[in-house]
Formats: C-alpha cells, structure tokens, sequence
C-alpha cells in the first residue's frame, strides 16, 4: 500500500528540487515520475509506454510542419518585406518604427506562431534600425520582446494544438485558432497605444509616408507570404483540410514561395533550415513526451480533483476564482516554459474552469495561453526577454523596467478576455 499524500510529495517535491538543481525541464519532469512510480510499485515500463503514447497523436504530427514552415520563411525574407509592408501602413505615425515593430509582430506571428522566433528573426532588423533614428535602447527591445507575445495568440499557434491535445482531445484546433484571432488583435492595438503616447512623450521620430504606388508594391511582396496562414486558418476553418494537413499544404507552400519566388536563399540551405527545425522540434516533443507521463501520475494520484476541491473550498465566487487561477498562472509562466505548462496544468485545472466553473473550452484555452505568454516576457526564465535581451545588447533589468506599462496593458486585455467571452467566442460561434 501507498501514502496518497507521500506520493504526490515525491512527484511535486522531487520535480521543484530537480528545476531548482537546474535541471533541464524535459528531465526533471521524465525524473521525478521515474521515482514517484518507483514509490508507487508502478512497472517502469508504464511510465516508458506514457513518453510513447504522449507524442503518439495524427494532431501532434502538425507542431513539425508548422515549425518547418515558419523556419523557412523567417529566413526566407518574409520578415524585412512584413516591416516594409507594416512601414507602409503606419510608420509615418509618431513612433512609427515602434508601431511598425508590432504590426510586423502580429503579422509574422500569423506565420511563425513562435515568440522567440519573432524576437529573433523582427527583433535582430528592428531594434538596431530603432536605436540608430533615436530610440532608448531599453524601448525598443520592450516593444520587441512584447509585440512578439501576440505569436502564440494568433493562429496558427501549436501552442493551442498542445492546449486541444492536454484537454483530452473535446477542444477543436479550429475553434482555438479562431478563438485567438480578436484576443490578438486587441492586444496588439493595446500595445501600439502605450507605443503611441511614450513615444509622444519622448518625441520619437516619424518615417516618410509612402506613395499609393509604393504601398502597392510592397503590400503585393508581402501578401504572398502571408497567405501561408491564410491557408492554415481558411483550411481548418472551411474543414477542407485537418489541422494536420493544413500544416503540410503551408509547408509545401512555404517552400514554393521561399526558394522560387522570393529568392534569397538557395536550395543548398534547407539542409541548414530541416536541422533548426528538427532541433526545435526535439526539444518540443521531448517535454510533450516527459510531461504526459508526469501528467499520467497527477491523474493517478487524484491532484487535480484535490486542487479543484481546494480552489473551490477557498471561495464560491467565480470572479474571485478565476483571478486566483490567472495570477497562479502568471506566476508560474516566470519560472516554466509554456509547452510544459500547458500539459501539467491543462488536466488540473481543466476540470475546475470548464467543469465548475462553466467556462467555455476555448476561452480558457485563449486565457491560459496568454497568461503563460506573458511568462515568456517576464523575468527570471521568459525565453523571449532573454533573446531580445541579447540582441538588443542591454540587461534583463534595464529591458523589464522599461516593459512595465506594456505588462500593465497584457494583463488588462487578459482580464477582458477572462471576463468577456465574446471576444473569443464570437468569430468561433460565427463560422461555426
């Protein structure tokens, strides 16, 4: 016989001591279930079938084609031609290159669905081409860093694809793209005002305005790569394609559009772009696989029926409780990476958002996505800040200081969106 409580000690206990070590996640996750199952008799082999099962899912087999999708065309030349297009439309504002920083963003997360990948590929243009008209370097890596969150909200996101598979397979990939679609939108707008009045303040610089024959030309450059997600989104959405599919006509796509259309790398480079993919790709399934069997143990031990059972023990009101879940989520998005989160914390609190408290599967979807996006900015493990800290050249305290206002308005449109369900049920419920 077992200790219920001893072993859910060892399972959470062993697993923090082992992050604390500095043990990378994937191996404190795979770890701390080896000896939770070790105190529990369960055979081994159990945990060993969990890794394969974990990763074992057709929706799963979209996470490649996306990432090999989005390597291809951030180095393919889609980033400078999205600035370009975004110079266009609203650089000649004050602070333009900053309001073009996040019009890019929101573009290119369309595309890439990856925050680092944003920061590396808009941030290493964007904020040495910032700082030469003028800009504190601080800024221009916080509007950088910041802007990038809008990539895991905007579809295509295999974020969400995570999201559908730990909710137990009951939450439509299409629905969760969908879903993203305003949230993203309004985070951007929310961004490009806090950009817009500190750049009043500081009298940050203007770009020309460009001629109605510029725009056009520009605008045709770029729309070619952005069809990739219209094709993903169009495909799901129409259901002509699954998911899956959608990620390997984009991929095909990509490729068409990359090497024979653009031109600005050669054919001899996709060997280059399929290891970078494979590597990313390793180190995702890999936490997917490590936290299904970490998750298998929480499901055995009954821990989310205890939290839930706990939350709602503190207090009965909705309000209360949905603000208690975003600050944990909040709080846990700066110390953890986001792939793992949402695996570990789907199947806990999956059961007292939807089955207790009513709300939709997509809106907490949507919510719990942004909430750990905004962990990717923030300090001590936010990979995003620490890329665009290091192409920006400056500290993580100088770059967090100077994203105060923008956390502020992150977490005023992630109340609004845990508040107002419209805002991500409406598109879903209309092309439904």
């Amino acid at each position: 016989m077992f200790n219920t409580s001893v072993a859910s000690t060892i399972l959470v206990g062993s697993f923090l001591l082992l992050l604390i070590l500095r043990m990378p996640i994937t191996f404190s996750l795979f770890l701390s279930s080896v000896v939770t199952a070790i105190y529990l008799n369960i055979p081994l082999l159990s945990i060993v079938q969990r890794l394969v099962s974990g990763v074992n899912s057709f929706s799963l087999l979209a996470i490649p084609f996306f990432i090999l999708a989005g390597e291809m065309m951030s180095r393919g030349g889609i980033s400078r031609r999205l600035i370009e297009f975004s110079n266009a439309l609203i650089g000649r504002y004050r602070g333009g290159l900053a309001q073009v920083n996040i019009l890019a963003s929101m573009f290119f997360g369309g595309i890439s669905g990856s925050a680092v990948a944003d920061v590396s590929s808009i941030g290493t243009m964007m904020i040495p081409m910032m700082n030469s008209k003028g800009y504190d370097e601080d800024f221009s890596v916080a509007v950088t860093v910041t802007s990038a969150c809008q990539g895991v909200i905007i579809p295509p996101s295999h974020n969400m694809i995570i999201f559908a598979l730990a909710a137990g397979g009951g939450v439509s990939v299409g629905k969760l793209f969908l879903g993203g679609l305003v949230p993203g939108v309004i985070l951007g707008i929310g961004l490009m005002i806090v950009t817009y009045i500190i750049a009043r303040k500081r009298n940050y610089p203007k770009e020309r305005k460009y001629t109605f024959k510029e725009t056009i030309k520009v605008s045709a450059d770029a729309i070619l790569g952005m069809l990739t997600m219209i094709i993903i989104i169009g495909g799901v959405v129409s259901g002509v394609f699954t998911a899956t599919e959608s990620a390997a006509v984009a991929v095909v796509y990509s490729f068409f559009i990359t090497f024979f259309v653009y031109k600005e790398i050669k054919l001899t480079e996709l060997k280059d772009i399929l290891i970078s993919s494979l590597r990313t790709l390793a180190m995702v399934m890999s936490l997917i696989a490590a936290a299904s069997s970490f998750g298998y143990l929480l499901a055995f031990l009954r821990i989310p029926q205890a939290i839930t059972n706990a939350l709602i023990g503190i207090s009965s009101n909705k309000i209360i409780l949905l603000l208690m879940i975003n600050v944990m989520l909040l709080l846990l998005g700066t110390i953890m990476d986001m792939a793992p989160l949402i695996i570990i914390c789907t199947p806990i609190l999956y059961p007292v958002v939807v089955g207790a408290l009513g709300m939709n599967p997509v809106q907490f979807g949507v919510v719990m996505i942004l909430n750990l996006a905004i962990g990717l900015c923030t300090p001590p493990v936010g990979s995003a800040l620490f890329v665009g800290c290091a192409v920006g050249k400056i500290t993580i305290e100088r770059a967090t200081k100077s994203m105060l206002p923008f956390y502020l308005i992150m977490v005023i449109v992630l109340l609004c969106i845990t508040f107002i369900p419209q805002l991500t049920l409406a598109i879903p419920s209309l092309m439904a």
